[in-house]
């Protein structure tokens, strides 16, 4: 029944969201503010042929960051968490690294690692992975020590710990600290496929805005809303899964 009245809500915002566009069109009577109708019809006809490759270059490159933050955050988050050591020599470089604006990099980035697609992810790996790798610290450091005690006396190593105790509690502190993340991550995506490639969903907008095809321009920033959607939709799916104890 929760699942069901989730899957009504979203269909209740997005025509929501309809309405206000088409108000706005409306009322406004611009060109730059084509109506949803227009954009939906000119979608259907052009998304096979000229959007699909280009939302599959943006969805591979945010899937690849994600993955590359997670399998590099993860680890050091709980070694950061778990072993004072590892946070007393870790803790300052992440604090030192984290407050810069990652944008600000991309040239340095760029000139290191090319145009390709190697620099747009791991632009979205340095955005996504101090999030991961703080979330995950802190959930471990918010365990009871006592917590440990029952397994200690049990003779559990540290895998066990990890397995019954860490890995649970930093779950989702992890997928919240990923939620945040991902928006910003798209933004930012957006800004680096404007730079030295021909696909994603960045070079398809600007492309249409710069040839003044407005109805391209907006069918581009409803598919680039849909990816992160999805993207959004799937953490929702796995943190009920792996954090099932929160939804009884």
């Amino acid at each position: 029944m929760g699942k069901k009245r989730a899957g009504a809500w979203y269909v209740v915002s997005i025509l929501i969201v309809v309405a206000l566009w088409h108000f706005a069109a409306s009322w406004m009577n611009l060109p730059i503010i084509q109506p949803p109708w227009a954009v939906i019809v000119n979608l259907y006809h052009i998304f096979p042929s000229e959007i699909a490759i280009h939302s599959f270059y943006s969805l591979w490159r945010i899937v690849a960051g994600v993955l590359l933050a997670v399998i590099v955050g993860i680890p050091m988050g709980y070694c950061m968490g778990y072993f004072e050591k590892c946070d007393t020599i870790l803790s300052p470089i992440v604090y030192l690294t984290y407050p810069i604006p990652k944008i600000s990099l991309l040239p340095v980035i760029m000139l290191l690692f090319g145009l390709g697609e190697l620099s747009k992810i791991l632009m979205i790996f340095m955005i996504i992975v101090f999030q991961v790798i703080i979330a995950v610290r802190d959930g471990v450091k918010s365990i009871p020590k006592e917590t440990y005690y029952p397994l200690y006396s049990l003779g559990a190593g540290v895998i066990d710990i990890f397995r019954e105790i860490l890995i649970p509690a930093s779950l989702p502190n992890f997928l919240t600290s990923l939620r945040v993340a991902m928006a910003t991550a798209i933004s930012v995506l957006f800004f680096t496929e404007t730079f030295g490639t021909q696909y994603g969903m960045g070079y398809f907008i600007m492309d249409a805005w710069m040839r003044v095809n407005y109805l391209e321009m907006y069918s581009g920033i409803v598919v680039l809303s849909c990816v992160g959607l999805i993207l959004f939709g799937t953490i929702d799916y796995l943190e009920r899964k792996m954090c099932y104890w929160q939804y009884k």
